[in-house]
């Protein structure tokens, strides 16, 4: 298997430490425009191959059109928010779309067939751009699986219980229209209210719901950008897709709604493997359909902002 990371910054590099140390490539491409820096890297993942015995190569490069012959292309090149500064990821839409518009376009004929997963912020949006421009059959954001585990890692950690007895997801947008689905939740193979009642235990299901939409600012400032949560996430779906493992993961891929011309990038927790399986949209309460519809509203709307600038 084949993997390429395009963008070796605070987010590419630990992804790809997670995607090699994990055993998921044979070969492992990693670029970056910035010259030497992944030449640097690729060095430092070699050091990684002696200790953990892995037979990986590992090759480097400073120009998009250099990838060639990748399974999964994973694209993280762009611009980070700002520490200390009040944004959203939506805020980096323009000059991240040029960017990304480049990789697909730079990629699309040297990688037939291959599977692109879209990192750079604001996701979703950048995963329609790359759809868009690369014409590649199988495109998906990351979407909202980083904040399924700070969802499920914030739950455990309230009814102080093992985090691996926890289930559940969050839809919606990555960003400040993301949706916990509560509907989702099971604790110790228990949906939700029942362990709550069984329990008498009163959840701050607000006080959750802010820490998922709130924690990745404070990461930001005080320690520069989120590095190794999101690392943890993208492996999760790159070792869906090697592993062909069917599981239910919240990412976003192509959806369409009654209203909205496009089809929308915008998470639902759906069966993932080598190819999109079933989503579990249709089990969801009336509300959370409604606040994913609202997300898609949102995302599209980024989109097209995007877009124009470009065209």
């Amino acid at each position: 298997m084949h993997i390429a990371q395009i963008g070796t910054g605070r987010v590419g590099r630990p992804t790809a430490y997670a995607i090699m140390s994990s055993g998921l490539a044979d070969t492992l491409t990693v670029c970056d425009v910035k010259k030497g820096l992944a030449a640097a890297f690729a060095e430092e993942l070699k050091h990684v191959t002696a200790s953990t015995g892995l037979d990986a190569e590992i090759v480097s490069c400073e120009r998009d059109e250099q990838v060639s012959g990748a399974d999964i292309i994973l694209v993280s090149a762009g611009e980070p928010r700002v520490p200390g500064v009040q944004m959203s990821r939506r805020d980096l839409a323009l000059q991240n779309a040029r960017i990304v518009k480049a990789v697909a376009e730079c990629t699309a004929s040297r990688n037939r067939g291959a599977k692109y997963i879209v990192i750079s912020n604001p996701v979703d949006a950048m995963a329609m751009v790359c759809k868009k421009y690369s014409k590649a059959d199988f495109v998906l954001s990351t979407g909202t699986n980083l904040e399924s585990l700070r969802f499920r890692s914030k739950v455990a950690q309230t009814l102080r219980v093992p985090v691996g007895e926890v289930k559940g997801w969050v839809g919606g947008e990555h960003g400040d229209a993301a949706i916990p689905l509560w509907s989702t939740v099971k604790i110790e193979g228990q949906k939700i209210e029942a362990y709550l009642r069984a329990k008498g235990i009163v959840l701050a299901k607000r006080e959750i719901e802010d820490y998922v939409k709130s924690v990745s600012k404070l990461i930001v400032d005080r320690i520069g950008g989120t590095e190794f949560g999101p690392a943890a996430s993208f492996r999760d779906i790159v070792r869906a897709i090697v592993k062909n493992t069917g599981e239910v993961l919240a990412f976003a891929s192509p959806m369409k709604f009654r209203g909205i011309s496009d089809m929308v990038f915008v998470s639902v927790p759906a069966h993932l493997g080598r190819t999109i399986g079933a989503s579990l949209f249709a089990d969801l309460s009336l509300k959370e359909k409604e606040g994913i519809e609202e997300a898609a509203e949102v995302i599209c709307a980024t989109y097209h902002m995007a877009i124009e600038n470009l065209e």
